[in-house]
């Protein structure tokens, strides 16, 4: 395939870094805009920076005037009007808008597993999860009664080497250091798929350009879904020690700690394996080289070489004893 001209609407973000890398690896020429704010996540020099803030349809409509593209790529969207806005900016100046949804958009709990594209849309306990489902409508109607050319795609927990995937991130394991206990949700034994964002982007940059996806939507995700339980055992024994697990239920969680809650019991409280048959077909070298118990190795070494990123939130740390002692 001939190298296409990709725009990426963020492009520095926990998901979208190894895209732009793996779309330039390919021959790509690729245009990132965001607000030009310093990330800890860096892209090739070969990528043309465009200084733009999605929140402001005006900075975007300026940085992007009078520019056509083969694939624009919506990493950013979290709301209907910034889809609409979109939708005005670049009908008839791109050959594929390409939506980051998300997985938790699906039933939960779902009526079966695996979940596959066909799994409805529906989450009554997370609002970020009804507001994706809403910019899909909004996409899907303008694909249908306007030929808009979109693909979707539902990534699910995508995770690179600096984000941890506890509720307390670095708070966990400096905890587990100190030889204290952890909490985790639940009982711990809820399967949990998580990809690393190296292979998220293979999956991703494989949809690019290709007349079969669009009008499709496709679920991205590896294969690799330890329990909780495990997650955070791995994480432990990568940093040195044998952690101590407290388990309380998410609800209970929930109640406690509402800005916990909606992940939670909107998410992560619930058994998630995915069926990406049909992103496979279309994009059979996607695969999983990274499977978390190499994740969790990876994100230990990569903190310990970055100090700097040790940030204990002193008011977790201190809510996290108070549900302990609830268990």
């Amino acid at each position: 395939m001939a190298g296409l001209d990709i725009l990426f609407l963020g492009g520095t973000g926990i998901i979208s870094t190894a895209s732009v890398r793996l779309a330039v690896e390919r021959g790509h020429r690729v245009t990132v805009l965001n607000r030009g704010r310093t990330s800890t996540r860096s892209v090739p020099d070969e990528v043309e920076h465009l200084v733009g803030d999605v929140a402001d349809p005006a900075s975007v409509d300026a940085a992007v005037a009078g520019r056509e593209f083969d694939v624009v790529a919506q990493f950013r969207a979290f709301t209907t009007e910034t889809v609409q806005a979109d939708v005005d900016r670049f009908a008839g100046r791109v050959g594929q808008y390409v939506f980051i949804s998300s997985a938790s958009a699906y039933q939960k709990p779902p009526a079966s597993i695996p979940v596959t594209e066909s799994t409805p849309l529906k989450n009554p306990f997370w609002q970020y999860s009804r507001d994706k489902i809403a910019c899909e409508d909004l996409l899907v109607r303008e694909d249908r009664e306007h030929d808009l050319p979109v693909t979707i795609v539902r990534p699910s927990h995508t995770y690179d080497d600096g984000l941890l995937p506890t509720m307390g991130g670095w708070t966990d394991i400096a905890r587990m250091r100190a030889g204290r206990p952890v909490l985790v949700h639940g009982d711990g034994t809820t399967p949990w798929t998580l990809t690393h964002s190296d292979d998220f982007a293979v999956g991703f940059v494989g949809l690019l350009g290709r007349p079969e996806a669009l009008g499709n939507a496709y679920t991205i995700t590896g294969e690799s879904a330890p329990t909780w339980n495990q997650v955070y055992t791995w994480l432990g024994r990568a940093a040195g020690v044998e952690p101590e697990l407290v388990h309380l239920s998410s609800e209970r969680i929930a109640k406690e700690v509402p800005d916990l809650g909606p992940g939670l019991v909107g998410d992560k409280a619930h058994a998630m394996l995915f069926d990406t048959t049909k992103l496979r077909r279309l994009v059979p070298e996607f695969t999983t080289t990274v499977p978390y118990a190499e994740g969790a190795r990876r994100q230990i070494a990569w903190y310990d070489a970055h100090p700097e990123a040790q940030v204990v939130d002193e008011e977790l740390d201190a809510t996290f004893d108070r549900l302990i002692a609830l268990a």
